[in-house]
């Protein structure tokens, strides 16, 4: 009888290591955790944010963590009659045309629990920025504002104009270099980097929370010693990280990448990355290479994956802040083929962009147009401001 016992403990265990669960401890415990083959807490899979949620707490919900579901049922009126707007301003201006691109185009996803996926500071609100920082934005916010001073975005009082004023001149500072490496859309096309990151296909990079009207997905890849995570974001800016697990340092401080350089171990069923060594040619919230990130992933449930990052750079914020995210896991079934995104729109947009430019700077010369920089090409989504999450 004995002999038997144990015979049919080790065929137990073959099962359970055939299906790839860990943690077995009886039917009252919680769901098992999948492992890989080789022993590590299997993270693998296509994984999303199913519901919206703020990165800053509203203020009208001071310190309230979650919505009530009155609360989140209300939202969803007031977010889901957004999908119906078509916002219109001065017929032919720019932002009439920029209205014309309506919420047809847009989707939006149900009310989170949380309001706001900062869980640290408490109140859910981003710590305040340095003085280095607030000088450095006020000084790009001042460039920008002055390259739109004499376009009708100005003129009507546009959101997209706030801080600034009309002025019928245009600006002195038209043809100015930038304060910095420009990441973001400016009012004019003087070359390739005068325009935003995504219009030029580059993506924002980490960290990542998914994008305003359609989230993002990210497929994780789990092999031993190595693991890979391929972001799909925004109109096709995907791209993928790698993550070095072999216990070495990081890169020399002078070696710098658009993703920075991922170092992971496992901390228990968590797997902890830090990230650092950023180029400054990125940019989130204003922190470029001097960036710090913490991660930490880990998988709550069958379906669910717990996604938290630390984020600091000293120059940009007085102290760290955390955010925490749950995922979804996609089904496997209807994402058996999963085709990479491409974008497209910017490799074949951006140069007829430039070419436009050019020829309206080659008609006013002429006398045959109006000035370019009474023209704005750089708003765009007229009403994303009445989304009470932005």
């Amino acid at each position: 009888m004995r002999i038997g016992f144990v015979a049919g403990i080790s065929a137990s265990a073959v099962v359970l290591s055939i299906l790839g669960y860990a943690h077995f401890s009886g039917a009252a415990q919680a769901p098992a955790m999948p492992i890989t083959a080789w022993g590590e807490p299997d993270l693998q899979g296509i994984w999303t944010d199913p519901t919206d949620t703020p990165l800053q707490r509203p203020a009208k919900y001071a310190n309230q963590e979650f919505f009530t579901p009155e609360q989140r049922a209300e939202l969803d009126r007031e977010r889901a009659a957004l999908l119906g707007r078509d916002r219109r301003v001065e017929r032919g201006t720019e932002l009439d045309v920029a209205g014309a691109y309506s919420a047809v185009f847009m989707s939006l996803k149900r009310t989170g629990t949380r309001t706001s996926l900062i869980v640290d500071p408490k109140d859910g609100r981003l710590p305040p920025l340095t003085g280095e920082a607030r000088a450095r934005a006020g000084a790009e916010r001042e460039f920008r504002l002055a390259l739109l001073q004499s376009t009708q975005t100005c003129k009507n009082r546009s959101v997209a104009c706030s801080g600034g004023k009309y002025d019928p001149a245009p600006s002195p500072q038209r043809n100015d270099p930038p304060p910095r490496y420009n990441t973001a859309r400016m009012n004019r096309h003087n070359g390739p980097e005068d325009a935003a990151l995504a219009d030029r296909c580059l993506t924002g990079g980490l960290p990542e929370f998914g994008t305003a009207y359609g989230g993002s997905f990210r497929r994780i890849v789990q092999t031993p010693g190595g693991i890979s995570i391929f972001y799909d974001v925004g109109q096709g800016q995907g791209w993928q990280r790698n993550i070095v697990m072999n216990g070495s340092p990081h890169l020399p401080s002078n070696i710098r990448q658009w993703y920075g350089d991922s170092r992971g171990h496992w901390d228990g069923d968590t797997l902890v990355v830090d990230v650092t060594n950023f180029s400054p040619k990125t940019d989130y919230l204003g922190s470029r290479e001097n960036l710090h990130l913490v991660e930490r992933w880990t998988r709550s449930g069958p379906n669910t994956l717990e996604y938290q990052v630390t984020i600091d750079d000293p120059g940009v914020w007085t102290r760290p802040w955390t955010v925490k995210q749950e995922f979804t896991r996609q089904s496997d079934e209807e994402n058996r083929v999963y085709y990479e995104p491409r974008c497209v729109e910017g490799n074949y947009a951006l140069p007829g962009l430039i070419h436009a430019a050019r020829t309206e700077d080659a008609l006013f010369a002429a006398g045959k147009g109006p000035d370019p920089a009474t023209k704005d090409n750089a708003t765009d989504f007229v009403g994303v401001e009445q989304d009470p999450f932005q």
